[in-house]
């Protein structure tokens, strides 16, 4: 008989809120992954969902617990509730993960391999488009100061990438392996500043505290497309005012974006320099559309506040 002792333990943990079609999708697909060797258990946080999310987990998977909370804890803050809970029951690991979001079988058997062969590693998946499983979605984003900061790669697909663990300066939080140890030596992610993109922040600062930030490739998640936030143009005076300047947790935020720059930079520096090089890049969008002779595309803020990305 298998040694307990020996088995690995993880806590796969997540925020939901209204999407129990998604959420229970990304359940089924984590019931069939391969658990050799692995003590698996998930923690979901059901940040005040209306559509039954928590019901239909509590039918459909009575082992996955559920921690219900009011609808205030956004995705930085539902997923600190959810890692707390996880502490308790002494993993070696918890898994941050999206709900929107299915893994092929052996994507834990491989991010932990990993870990476990490189001490103090925290592990990326290799994330891929569900609608285009061959090309990857927001992977190992390079820091360049003089284009405004992270740059995404354009263009990368299964076949284009290393085929052994390679290292990054940040990861995309839709899937990170993180060892308790760092967890206790560094605390949680920022809710405040951050309430909705935590991660923007947390895998930088693992990095700067001596963590080596790692990609797994054979790990592979496959995600669904970003939604497209609404435009700018289309918000009332005071929508605009509320998105750009008071809430932290919208995509468009001129304040959370500058707490990223200077936060996940190599240095305050080049994240302050970056941030001005952004909103330049910004202003000669502007010149541009508002140029007759101009052939670009009519755009909006919501689109220029994307990053832009690194060409092949």
């Amino acid at each position: 008989m298998e040694n307990e002792r020996e088995r690995i333990r993880v806590e796969i943990v997540t925020p939901v809120h209204n999407r129990r079609d998604i959420t229970l999708q990304c359940l089924k697909s984590l019931a069939r992954i391969d658990k050799k060797n692995l003590e698996v258990h998930t923690i979901i946080v059901d940040d005040g969902s209306t559509d039954g999310t928590s019901e239909a987990i509590g039918r459909e998977f009575p082992d996955v617990e559920v921690i219900k909370a009011d609808g205030n804890l956004w995705f930085t803050e539902g997923t600190n509730v959810a890692v707390r809970a996880a502490l308790k029951r002494n993993p070696d690991y918890v898994l941050m993960i999206n709900d929107d979001q299915v893994f092929d079988s052996r994507f834990l058997e491989y991010m932990v391999g990993t870990a476990e062969k490189y001490p103090r590693s925290v592990i990326g998946s290799l994330l891929l488009l569900w609608d285009t499983p061959h090309k990857l979605f927001q992977v190992a984003p390079i820091w360049e100061t003089l284009k405004g900061g992270w740059q995404l790669w354009e263009n990368q697909t299964v076949w284009t990438i290393p085929k052994k663990p390679w290292k990054v300066d940040i990861i995309v939080g839709n899937c990170v392996l993180v060892p308790t140890r760092a967890i206790r030596e560094e605390g949680l992610m920022d809710s405040k500043r951050y309430p909705n993109f935590g991660d923007a922040e947390y895998t930088p600062r693992l990095r700067k505290k001596g963590w080596t930030l790692l990609i797994e490739p054979r790990a592979r998640v496959f995600c669904q497309p970003n939604a497209i936030p609404k435009r700018i143009t289309s918000m009332s005076l005071k929508e605009k005012f509320d998105a750009l300047f008071v809430n932290l947790g919208h995509t468009q935020n001129m304040r959370r974006r500058l707490f990223t720059h200077l936060d996940s930079a190599p240095t305050k520096l080049q994240g302050l320099t970056g941030f001005v090089v952004f909103f330049v890049k910004l202003g000669w969008q502007k010149i541009k559309r508002e140029t007759p002779s101009s052939k670009a595309e009519e755009t909006d803020i919501s689109i220029l506040f994307a990053d832009a990305v690194v060409k092949d």
